[in-house]
Order: structure tokens, then sequence, then C-alpha cells
């Protein structure tokens, strides 16, 4: 049981050099989909490997062995190895969800201010305009959909660039790309591995909004340089934005224009086989948590005196 249930703590590093790869080989909102979808089933297969070393760590102590009826020692490894594992676990656990309640609170915080600064200012159909000296337009999610833009940053573009970067901000809000970096965030909390796989998330949904902002306005080329010409006006200031309120000059810009300017082509062939190794590493982390958990009942109820061996 317990080596199962390290399983799921190690293939998130491995998935790592994969995460690289997918925007690569597959498509933006592809990869944007897949790589969300392997994040979260990591981190929940991560917490429930964790929380089940927690459990057999607890249940090995005499006070929770009595709490928990059991009538004859948890079948488990030598303590030597459980209750050292047990105690990691309960660490890491706990450190996980004082990050996630504090960047929880902090980004709360930043949403709430954005939104306040939002419904203050002038704004025409989804357009926001704030009067700043710092350049600065991003997403900003809820009710209704914003697109936030400051009067420095409108001086910095021409008409026909602003219009891109506002087709790359509807975009953003269109495909609610919060949503996904609010999940890479939360599977990055669970799991240091997957730090990697939330970078790529990110820039999944820069990419996607970078084509879908092309093909609204019709040009490669302008849309490209309208997000170069933003992240440069924006990179000496320090936006205040949430962290999921999704900007066209955020990520590996340079990276992102790059592949404005390339000629679209065909994915190649590699595709399918890195979708095929992140469905294989998800289904692995997944089958080996959920039957590492059922074994631990299982143990449970052999203690209990309920099953047999």
């Amino acid at each position: 049981m317990t080596a199962l249930l390290l399983v799921p703590l190690l293939l998130p590093f491995a998935v790592q050099p994969l995460a690289g790869r997918a925007l690569d080989r597959l498509g933006p909102v592809a990869a944007l989909w897949a790589l969300t979808l392997t994040a979260i089933v990591l981190a929940g297969a991560s917490v429930s490997a964790l929380g089940a070393l927690v459990l057999t760590g607890l249940l090995k102590l005499p006070l929770f062995a009595a709490l928990g009826e059991l009538v004859r020692p948890l079948p488990t490894p030598s303590d030597l190895l459980v209750l050292p594992a047990a105690a990691a676990a309960t660490g890491v656990l706990t450190v996980s969800v004082l990050t996630i309640l504090r960047s929880a609170l902090c980004q709360l915080r930043a949403f709430r201010s954005a939104r306040v600064q939002a419904e203050r200012s002038p704004t025409a159909g989804d357009l926001c305009v704030i009067d700043s000296p710092h350049p600065d337009a991003y997403a900003l999610p809820g009710r209704p959909n914003r697109i936030v833009v400051t009067t420095a940053m409108l001086r910095t573009l021409g008409p026909a660039e602003r219009e891109a970067l506002f087709a790359h901000e509807r975009a953003h809000n269109a495909g609610s790309h919060h949503r996904f970096l609010v999940a890479a965030e939360l599977a990055e909390h669970c799991h240091p591995g997957l730090r990697r796989v939330r970078g790529a998330i990110q820039l999944a949904a820069e990419r996607a909004a970078d084509e879908a902002a092309a093909a609204a306005v019709g040009d490669r080329h302008l849309t490209a340089r309208a997000i170069a010409r933003a992240a440069l006006a924006a990179q000496a200031w320090r936006s205040t934005r949430p962290d999921f309120a999704s900007a066209a000059t955020t990520g590996p810009v340079p990276q992102r224009v790059a592949a404005l300017l390339a000629s679209p082509e065909a994915r190649p062939r590699t595709a399918s086989w890195i979708a095929l190794l992140l469905a294989a590493c998800t289904a692995v982390s997944a089958c080996a948590a959920v039957t590492g958990v059922i074994t631990f009942h299982h143990e449970v109820e052999v203690a209990q005196g309920e099953a047999p061996r």
C-alpha cells in the first residue's frame, strides 16, 4: 500500500518535461485543456496519497488506534518507514493548506480592488478605461466580464494595435481562461512538481488568446506587434491585478511573438504521442491513488476485525 501511494507523489515530476513539449506539439486550446486536466488529476491523486499516509501514521498511535476501534495492529510495513512518511506527509499537507489560504486571500483582495476600480471608471460596452500613468491591460472576469485598460496603455498603442489588444483580452474572457489559471495555481500548491505545468498552462492560455486575436483582426503581424509594444510598455511596472486576470503582457512574450510571426503549420505527428503520454501519466497516478486508498481502507477493516486478512 505504501509503495502504491508513492506513485502519485513521484509522477508529477515525470510530467514536467511533457508540459514543456505539449504546447509545441498540440494546439494552444488543446494543450490548455490537456495540461489543466492533467494538473487537476495529478494534484488530487497526490493529496489523496498524502492523506492516506497521514491516516496510516495516526492509526499507528495508541490514542488514534483506540478511536479507530482497531483490535489488532494495522498491517503495514515497519514503523521506521511508516511514521517518518506520515510525519512528512502531514508537514506537506499543512504547508499546502496554508499557502492555498494565503494565496486565496491575496487574490480575493486583489480581485475586489480591481472590480471596485473598474466600477468607478468610465466604460464602453465591456471596455473599462482607468486613468493611470502606468500602462496596463487585462481581462477581468466577473458579472459582467470587463476588459480593463489604462490611459497610459491607450496612448502607447495605435488604433489598430488597440483593437488587437482588446481582441486578445476578449478571447481570455470568452474562453474563461481564469478558471484554468485558478486550477493551475491550486494544483501547484498541492504539489511542487506541478510548478512547470502551471507555467505551461499560463502560456497555453496566452497563446490561445493570441491566436483568437489574430483571427479576429485578420493580421498576425499586427497582433504580434501590439503584444510586443504593450509588453515593452508594461515591463517597468508591476500590475496589481489578480494573477488569474489574464493579460497580453504576461508570459514569455518573445516566444509568443515568434509563434504569431511563424506561418501556421500542421501539428507534427508526435502530437498524439504527447497526448497519450499525458493521459497515461494521469491514469497511472489516479489508479495508484485509488488502489492505495482502497487498500488502506481494507487494512483498516482487517485491523478492526471486520474483514479477513
